[in-house]
């Protein structure tokens, strides 16, 4: 029932407008979960501007809303296309025989099959803590709004402790979806993020599958293609242990998605090409500021593989389509990307070490492995050969664009550390690990196409020997491939991907059960408006995405100079003697303070004040396990009903 909730989250939305403005079938099916994130991102700002209370009623009939106006825009512009150009049809995707469709589907479910075990595996199931550095900021933003009903950004810097500070923001769009389903049903957190995470590995087969499907590779190769995307570990499984990134994830994930979409600037129907497409863009920006900016790669290089007449377009038909569509994505899209601008410094000026050899780099890009200490051999290899075969047979050249770009792009940053590499790469955080998520797209299609190439040519020469009929044919020679390869690569590389997975899903060193418990016991002893003091670098930055229980420190970052909150971090333990840090304490309702065992890195600055506290006069301790304690702070046992301060303080 609970990933039901989640998975309908995903796609109903997406399915509702999608249908609106006349997409259907694999086109449909792939763009909904990108659809859906665009009305979302579109709904965060006008709901909360007219003062709607963010919920899944109001979004519900946001979505219906956004749906009727599409519907009546493809409407009217069919009905005047065709009064004004009555020549004109429209260049449908030639149909698909039943059999071509279960073989797409039958990739597709594989692909869904390796993606959901290898999570599984990885996380050691839904209720798992991720252990990562930005995993509570994602769980406490998710919480944040569904108990204030507002996700506009600059209503939530207080999770960052930045509280009242309107000019603050985070592409919160990923979070405002979850924050609908969040406690229906019985979804705690956990569930709600990890569930989300493996809705978001269901995105990508059948995205890949209807890319390949509207840029004309046959079935098999776009069934092959959708089959492996869960295969790589630069994408999704680095992303979703490291950090985790839980937000760029979704959006590089539906790049594909975009893609199908771009068809509709070749061969245009109606308002379906712009109006998606500009929904699509406010949905990227909405995830991830920066997958704009891959978003653009791509389109350049369609634009490119155009103008050399690698891919056909009727310019007459096709500009007033290309006008809508640039003109709706600036529309759509720049109103969501311009407050970004607040953290751009703290962006571009993020700084990761080399971590590989120019010739390193390059070996982890040609073999569609980046970040892996060993090659991906039996994915990789076949995909490079499809590179090469899509180069001889003139398919999706923009793609092989792409994976130039990006695997170059990646090659540098992981290897060469410049002013100039970081200047290319500031968009990314100059992070070569969220480069490399960008590779294996163009890996899954080229497997796709060796596929598709192989099995072909094996059917040739077997045939003329072999009295089977080229369908029968065709299915040995794919059990073959399919047998070879996912045997040699561990039932594509699943265990591999689980090991790495489960590097940040232990019981622990950041959070572990022992912990957890300790949270809920705060839970059930504290009131609303109360607040616990706790140490930045120890786990307890959860404890408000798990138990509900509001912390003096948000993050592992801790507070910043001169607030009430560094100051208490620093100095809590002299209670008894500072007249301050007890005005502070009673001022923020404060009577707990919680000691962690785990820190989130071994290198974490930790809270001085709240590590050097042991029972005494001042702490008297109410509740201990092997991994925590909480003490009562003497004389305060009041502050949790007494009324809010006149002045504020800062956090």
């Amino acid at each position: 029932m609970n990933v039901l909730l989640v998975l309908l989250a995903f796609w109903v939305p997406g399915l509702v407008f999608g249908a609106a403005v006349r997409l259907r079938g694999w086109t449909l099916a792939a763009t909904a979960p990108l659809l859906t994130f665009g009305v979302v991102a579109l709904g965060v700002p006008v709901l909360g501007g007219l003062g709607i209370r963010w919920t899944m009623l109001a979004v519900a009939l946001w979505t219906l809303v956004l749906a009727i106006a599409g519907f009546g825009l493809a409407f009217a512009v069919r009905r005047l296309r065709a009064r004004r150009h009555p020549d004109w049809t429209v260049e449908e995707l030639p149909k698909l025989p039943l059999r071509d469709h279960v073989v797409m589907a039958a990739g597709v479910a594989a692909g869904l099959a390796v993606g959901a075990v290898a999570f599984l595996r990885g996380t050691n199931g839904i209720n798992s803590v991720q252990q990562g550095w930005d995993a509570p900021f994602h769980g406490n933003l998710i919480r944040w709004i569904a108990e204030h009903g507002d996700a506009r950004p600059s209503t939530v810097g207080t999770i960052a402790n930045l509280p009242n500070q309107t000019d603050y923001f985070y592409p919160d769009t990923y979070h405002a979806l979850l924050s609908l389903v969040f406690g229906k049903a019985g979804l705690t957190m956990m569930p709600t993020l990890n569930l989300a995470a493996l809705a978001v590995i269901f995105t990508v087969p059948v995205g890949v599958a209807a890319l390949c499907r509207v840029w004309g590779m046959p079935a098999l190769g776009a069934a092959a293609a959708a089959a492996v995307t869960t295969w790589f570990s630069a994408f999704p499984y680095d992303s979703l242990w490291r950090g985790p990134l839980w937000p760029y994830v979704a959006g590089a994930a539906l790049i594909p998605a975009m893609l199908v979409l771009a068809r509709y600037l070749l061969k245009p129907d109606g308002v379906a090409g712009p109006v998606a497409l500009g929904v699509g863009v406010a949905g990227l920006c909405g995830l991830h500021t920066s997958l704009v900016f891959v978003l653009g790669v791509y389109f350049l290089l369609i634009l490119l593989a155009v103008l050399l007449r690698y891919e056909k377009i009727e310019w007459r038909r096709s500009a007033p389509s290309l006008i809508a569509t640039v003109g709706l994505a600036i529309v759509l899209g720049v109103p969501l990307v311009l407050p970004s601008l607040y953290n751009a410094s703290g962006v571009t000026s993020a700084h990761w070490p080399s971590e590989a050899t120019v010739a390193g780099g390059l070996g982890e890009t040609l073999t569609f492995s980046p970040m892996s200490e060993f090659p991906q051999w039996w994915v990789g290899v076949p995909a490079f050969i499809g590179i090469v075969l899509m180069v001889r047979h003139r398919r999706m050249l923009w793609l092989v664009g792409a994976y130039v770009v990006f695997g170059g792009l990646f090659m540098v940053t992981v290897s060469l550390d410049s002013n100039l590499v970081r200047a290319v790469t500031s968009v990314f955080y100059n992070d070569h690990w969220r480069i490399a998520a960008l590779v294996p797209l163009a890996g899954a299609v080229a497997f796709g196409e060796f596929t598709n190439t192989f099995v072909a040519w094996l059917v040739r020469k077997a045939q003329p020997r072999v009295k089977l009929k080229p369908v029968v044919l065709t299915g040995v020679a794919v059990l073959l491939l399919a047998v070879v390869l996912g045997g040699l690569s561990g039932g594509g590389y699943i265990g591999r991907n689980a090991v790495r997975l489960a590097a940040r899903y232990q019981d622990g060193p950041t959070v572990s059960t022992a912990e957890e418990a300790a949270y809920d016991w705060l839970a059930q002893h504290t009131v609303p408006g109360e607040r616990v003091m706790n140490n930045k670098a120890d786990g307890s930055a959860w404890m408000y995405a798990l138990s509900g229980v509001t912390p003096v420190e948000w993050s592992f970052y801790g507070a910043g100079p001169g607030t009430t909150a560094a100051y208490l971090s620093d100095q809590v333990d002299q209670v008894g003697t500072s007249p301050r840090v007890r005005r502070d304490l009673t001022d923020l309702h404060v009577r707990y303070v919680i000691q962690g065992k785990g820190l989130a890195t071994v290198t974490a600055i930790q809270s001085a004040g709240v590590a050097r506290i042991a029972e005494g006069p001042m702490f008297h301790v109410v509740f201990r396990n092997s991994d925590a304690t909480i003490y009562e702070i003497a004389g305060q046992s009041g502050v949790a009903a007494a009324p809010a301060p006149s002045t504020s303080h800062g956090e």
